[in-house]
């Protein structure tokens, strides 16, 4: 049976990470929307958490604490709460590291030992495609061999971090169906073009990058399956949206017991009132179906039974609700601000554009 009351050691680390988020990150986030930059020390201070180094093994420097589906989730909720472009700077690493830890041989792991010093090292991984209808399953970057060498060929977008990050892992499809590649930066026919200009995110650097004959060896290749990873990233991103969501939730019934309308406050309204009930709902249903797939994940539920494992139906299905489920609880917290909710004095409206995103965000994050 499924248990989903944390462990002490998960409640302490939930804790921390929502007093980080609540004093840190939330009132710098306007600022860093705004200007587009995050602050330098604030991610330090994220990263002296240990949240990145405790998965990696003592004999590359970390903690070496078991990769945990449900502890991930917890701390990709808070940190959202707190803002999602600062969420997803702050983890990026994670994107790099536990691909390697799942999948990456002896040689490959020696990366892990730039990770676990006292600064704030960038990782990433290049998913998505530019394309309508874009699909990890069928993706358009390829990787073909030639002379014993591998060429990668495709374009990427919103990949975080880019431009920073000493390694970009690209997911490409080749003779085995699709794989990931260890892309050192500055590799010939690797070309970072200018930072995105997003509706969200905007406080986070996201680039688009192109794969010209870019030539790796056959050692830059991750073997093995990819399937466990996929759903650890759908997890993260349920996880992210139902943070976002609970924030919006949080300030829009604060505004409604605070706003007064022909003698009451409009949260005694019962149009506003059901909305807001609604909303609770909405966002306790995708934790549950959030927390269920992680659940799964740890227990070892990714092995397949059929067409799919019991932990990608689940982590499927928790990431496709929780990308509606936001949308919808942030567009409503904005109609309970009204007129307030459109401009940017209010965080709705922050809130809404990156929530818009989830219907097309992958692999931006992974627990």
């Amino acid at each position: 049976m499924a248990g989903f009351q944390p462990s002490e050691e998960q409640q302490l680390i939930r804790d921390t990470v929502a007093t980080f988020a609540r004093e840190q990150i939330r009132p710098v986030a306007r600022e860093a929307d705004e200007s587009g930059q995050i602050p330098s020390s604030l991610v330090q201070q994220a990263w002296e958490l240990g949240l990145i180094q405790s998965t990696i093994p003592e004999a590359f420097g970390g903690s070496g604490e078991a990769p945990s589906a449900i502890t991930g989730s917890l701390v990709c909720e808070e940190l959202a709460w707190g803002d999602l472009s600062i969420a997803l700077h702050v983890l990026a690493p994670r994107l790099l590291i536990q691909p390697l830890l799942a999948l990456g041989n002896e040689t490959q792991q020696q990366l892990l030992h730039a990770y676990t010093g006292s600064e704030f090292i960038v990782g990433t991984a290049a998913v998505i495609e530019p394309r309508f209808g874009f699909d990890i399953n069928e993706l358009a970057t390829t990787a073909t061999v030639e002379r014993g060498d591998i060429l990668l060929n495709g374009t990427k977008c919103l990949v975080p971090l880019a431009a920073d990050a000493q390694h970009v892992l690209v997911y490409a499809r080749d003779a085995e169906g699709m794989s990931t590649f260890i892309v050192p930066r500055g590799t010939p026919g690797l070309t970072i073009h200018q930072r995105e200009k997003n509706m969200g995110l905007k406080a986070i650097a996201t680039y688009e990058l192109s794969l010209k004959n870019c030539r790796v060896p056959q050692s830059a290749r991750l073997v093995g399956n990819l399937s466990p990873l996929l759903n650890r990233s759908r997890v993260a991103l349920a996880s992210l949206a139902v943070g976002v969501a609970r924030a919006a939730l949080e300030y829009a019934t604060a505004y409604a017991k605070e706003r007064r309308a022909f003698g009451s406050a409009i949260a005694q309204k019962q149009a506003i009132a059901f909305m807001l009930a609604e909303m609770a709902v909405e966002i306790d249903a995708a934790r549950l179906l959030t927390w269920e797939a992680a659940w799964k994940i740890d227990a070892g539920q990714d092995v397949l039974t059929g067409p799919l494992s019991a932990a990608t139906r689940e982590a499927c299905l928790a990431k496709n609700y929780a990308a509606n489920m936001v949308l919808k609880v942030t567009d409503n917290a904005l109609q309970v601000l009204g007129g307030h909710g459109y401009i940017r004095d209010h965080f709705v409206e922050l809130w809404l554009r990156n929530a818009r995103g989830f219907a097309t965000f992958e692999g931006i994050a992974i627990v």
